[in-house]
């Protein structure tokens, strides 16, 4: 995979913002990616909201293509599960297989306070903005058998392509550890 890369000026400059309470955006994932030697390529798109509006712009970005749930349990545990497009998640299946609470999904106010992205956004690389690792990040299984991986740099009119093997490494230069799974599916 072709890597696509910002210029250095701009990753070697030390971030302007002093409150790191502000989310990261993409130029600060690009170069997260470049300083971790992970191969990287973006495709521009129309904004998608959706797995089905992703389907219909996105089906020409090859690779494993992927939704990404922002969960919070009942005694206010966060989540972010990333599967395959194609897995109908049983989510209270999958509470009872990590011994969480009932999940629901989290508040678009939240998802801001937490990842840093707005709905339509979610995506495994918004952990970087999960500073205080409150979020525990859920893995399905079978997307890592798919090569290149595909999720949004923290916008919806972008896609950017990395293998599972540097997603498991991106998720944990963040701090997190994560979870994987085969994920329950609904009948």
């Amino acid at each position: 995979m072709a890597p696509s890369r910002l210029p250095p000026a701009l990753c070697d400059a030390k971030p302007a913002r002093m409150n790191t309470s502000v989310p990261a955006g993409e130029g600060e994932l690009i170069c997260k990616l470049d300083a971790l030697g992970i191969p990287h390529r973006t495709f521009a798109h129309a904004p998608v909201f959706t797995v089905e509006e992703s389907r219909a712009v996105c089906a020409h970005i090859p690779g494993g293509h992927t939704k990404n749930l922002f969960l919070k349990d009942r005694k206010h545990g966060l989540w972010l599960v990333v599967a395959r497009e194609a897995v109908a998640v049983d989510l209270n299946a999958l509470a009872r297989q990590l011994g969480a609470a009932r999940f629901s999904f989290g508040s678009a106010e939240l998802l801001m306070a937490m990842l840093g992205v707005p709905p339509g956004s979610v995506t495994p690389f918004a952990l970087m903005n999960d500073r205080d690792g409150r979020v525990r990040a859920v893995l399905d299984e079978g997307m890592l058998a798919l090569d290149p991986l595909n999720f949004h740099p923290l916008r919806n009119d972008r896609t950017t392509a990395i293998s599972s093997a540097d997603l498991l490494k991106f998720i944990r230069a963040t701090g997190h550890e994560p979870i994987v799974l085969h994920l329950p599916e609904r009948a």
